[in-house]
């Protein structure tokens, strides 16, 4: 059996697992992330894949983290949560451990879990997959293999404009799409519904405590499934807003599959209703003939350790 280790690196947890050929993970330990210390991470990371590396057979680690990595998938560019600017990271895991190592984006990880053995294990050639957490991460697949671009960091969808002059995002541009279709967009939305209309939002401010500013994401969550309006329609803005880009990237890749994931996809069809209904009003004519099918994401938590292990198998 052919094993790999992946290890999916975010700014509050490391976590790593022995995958298989079938993208199983057979054993798997996790350790927090010391964030502000980079010398301590790269450590915690050494430390996870050692303790697994003792225990089974071998043959390379993949390292999925949040950030720009180059074109070499051996150095971290930038990462937005963790301390790591320019950072080494491949060869420093590497000559640690005596294993051969790949870093790769934490989306383009967990994106390739989707479509080797998740929502996309049947497509062929092509998928787009946008993720949908705290902000809006994507990944695409053409041609069977991720598009990373010229220089390794492509596929930053979240960054797309959605509206001209909008919402200042983190990245410096208004109106990304990251500002209107991430989960920081629905607790936005869902404290300015609660502030304007609060005799609709019964059930929400009262998760609050009250008072609008305290609402959370899992609170927009749990009183959408109760019915409340405000939260519903916290849902419908967001959907609306990324059913559009879907559409925008049909137009142009015309993949076989489109997979959405990330933790707002846990609200299921709160999301994904409105979602597919802005994604075909969207595409107009051009729905008259076959287009990608929208799917939620099915690996859950594992999927960037798994993603991570199988690129490293692919190395």
């Amino acid at each position: 059996m052919t094993l790999t280790i992946g290890v999916d690196v975010g700014g509050t947890k490391v976590a790593a697992g022995v995958v298989d050929l079938a993208g199983e993970v057979v054993a798997q330990t996790r350790r927090d992330t010391p964030a502000d210390d980079v010398a301590k991470t790269r450590d915690v990371i050494v430390e996870a894949v050692a303790e697994l590396a003792a225990a089974h057979q071998v043959e390379a680690v993949g390292i999925g983290a949040a950030g720009w990595i180059d074109a070499s998938r051996s150095t971290v560019l930038f990462a937005p949560n963790i301390a790591w600017r320019d950072e080494p990271l491949r060869d420093y895991v590497s000559e640690a451990v005596g294993l051969p190592v790949i870093v790769e984006n934490d989306a383009n990880a967990a994106a390739w879990a989707e479509f080797r053995f998740g929502a996309a294990r049947h497509a062929d050639d092509s998928m787009i997959m946008f993720t949908i957490g705290t902000g809006v991460g994507g990944a695409i697949v053409f041609g069977g293999e991720l598009v990373r671009g010229a220089h390794g960091i492509a596929a930053e969808l979240g960054h797309m404009l959605s509206v001209p002059e909008g919402h200042l995002c983190g990245c410096g541009r208004h109106g990304c799409l990251e500002q209107y279709a991430s989960g920081n967009a629905l607790v936005r939305f869902a404290r300015a519904g609660a502030r304007q209309e609060p005799r609709r939002a019964v059930v929400l401010l009262d998760l609050a405590g009250g008072d609008a500013e305290e609402i959370s994401g899992p609170m927009v969550t749990a009183a959408a499934k109760e019915g409340d309006p405000v939260s519903r329609e916290a849902f419908a803005q967001i959907g609306h807003w990324l059913g559009i880009a879907l559409a925008d990237m049909v137009q142009i890749l015309d993949p076989q599959i489109l997979v959405v994931g990330g933790g707002v996809v846990e609200a299921g069809d709160l999301l994904l209703g409105p979602t597919r209904q802005s994604y075909v009003d969207a595409l107009a004519q051009r729905g008259r003939i076959a287009v990608a099918d929208l799917a939620p994401a099915q690996m859950g938590n594992a999927a960037g350790v798994v993603g991570a292990g199988d690129l490293a198998r692919r190395r």
